[in-house]
């Protein structure tokens, strides 16, 4: 499993987000601080999300040496050296409109002018010691622009997880507040995909393949375990799943009201989740379920 971080800039700061109960909103000295949690029950890696002091048409934060991010990875990996620190990679976070590359005048996003951003921003987060990039923007040929980055500066042996089948869900709600990412205008319908398209994802998957791509993901995790499958049985990559975080607050909302039980219904959960075929679980239920095997 593995375990999402909202990072954030200042110190002594731990804030629950109210929309993720249980998860909050960190510095960089309480990030390590969860990072040393996280080793005590035996999870191997995490992902950071970064929520920026300033915001810009251009995501500018994003790609700050000093930002939120680099400087969460540099005090996890001095706390806890062993764990594996991966690093979302997208706009959405860091600009004023909240959509996931720059948007040109007539408001639609510029795909060629974001991937020089997002490579920008993956070559930052290596140099400050992230293990691994995942870019979730959904750009068109971001993988490959961001190996050629990586490689250029010597990071050949970062890999690249790539969000490769990445839908346009409703059970993204929670996470849009947790990380301030929710669009200013419009939607994410032009770059993300159709949740009833399934031919798209194996498109997807294999044009991330050929960019070279180390891992792939599917997000929603829950309700794409056919596109989990069809992946899986196309591609002998590690395969990850992003367990979102609408599929978390639904399921807390439930336990919440007394109508089901909440570490059986998380157990199934993440259980189906691997027999569709993920060789591991982005989650912000691995605390929990760490603790759940551990007992």
């Amino acid at each position: 499993m593995v375990y999402p971080l909202f990072v954030c800039s200042g110190s002594g700061v731990r804030k629950e987000i109210t929309s993720l109960p249980g998860c909050y909103h960190l510095s960089a000295d309480k990030a390590a601080e969860e990072a040393r949690e996280l080793e005590s029950l035996n999870i191997p890696g995490l992902i950071l999300f970064g929520l920026p002091a300033h915001k810009d048409a251009r995501g500018s934060s994003g790609y700050d040496p000093n930002g939120a991010v680099p400087q969460a990875i540099r005090a996890i990996k001095d706390a806890v050296p062993e764990i594996v620190v991966i690093t979302d990679v997208c706009l959405c976070e860091y600009t004023d409109h909240g959509h996931c590359g720059v948007v040109d005048a007539q408001g639609r996003v510029d795909n060629d002018t974001t991937l020089e951003l997002l490579a920008k921003m993956a070559l930052v987060h290596a140099q400050a010691g992230a293990d691994m990039v995942a870019p979730s923007d959904m750009m068109d040929g971001r993988v490959a622009t961001i190996r050629r980055a990586l490689d250029i500066s010597g990071f050949t042996h970062t890999p690249i997880m790539s969000y490769a089948v990445k839908y346009c869900s409703a059970f993204y709600g929670p996470f849009r507040e947790a990380a301030e990412s929710a669009p200013a205008f419009g939607d994410r319908r032009g770059y993300q995909m159709d949740p009833a398209n399934a031919r798209e994802a194996l498109l997807e998957a294999a044009a991330d393949i050929e960019e070279g791509a180390d891992i792939l993901m599917v997000k929603p995790a829950l309700p794409c375990l056919d596109i989990i499958s069809q992946v899986r049985a196309m591609s002998n990559l590690p395969l990850a799943a992003y367990n979102v975080s609408g599929e978390y607050a639904m399921l807390l909302a439930a336990e919440q009201k007394g109508l089901i039980n909440g570490d059986a219904a998380m157990m199934e959960m993440l259980t189906c989740i691997k027999r569709a075929g993920a060789d591991f679980i982005l989650t912000y239920f691995a605390k929990r379920a760490a603790r759940f095997l551990g007992d």
